[in-house]
């Protein structure tokens, strides 16, 4: 099972992450731009920034993993049970928030490394 501090270090693989709060809330950004939140409501779970075409396909798939919320709905972002996605889905899900997000110059600076 997934924890908000696995995410943290999947995350910190990734140049400008840093650790902070939205929402009065855990979170991700990188150079200031959000991509992650631990939720504290009540259905609990990771909202994460994900392509439009992408959440749609993920929550038509009917992997319990996924979910949404009306408040959610229209967005370009995916709710995550952590107790139900597995370390690789988690992983794939927390780099393509990061490549949504992050400015041009740091992507193209991490793409060169060759990692």
């Amino acid at each position: 099972m997934a924890t908000w501090d696995d995410v943290v270090e999947i995350a910190m693989r990734y140049p400008e992450v840093e650790e902070t709060t939205s929402w009065q809330t855990p979170s991700l950004k990188v150079k200031g731009r959000f991509f992650a939140r631990l939720r504290t409501e009540a259905e609990g779970g990771l909202a994460i920034v994900c392509d439009p075409s992408e959440k749609a396909a993920l929550l038509a798939s009917g992997d319990p993993a996924f979910y949404t919320t009306r408040h959610y709905d229209g967005s370009a972002m995916i709710l995550v049970h952590l107790d139900r996605i597995d370390d690789a889905r988690l992983a794939d899900l927390i780099e393509d928030a990061w490549r949504l997000k992050a400015p041009f110059r740091v992507r193209k600076a991490y793409e060169q490394r060759g990692d």
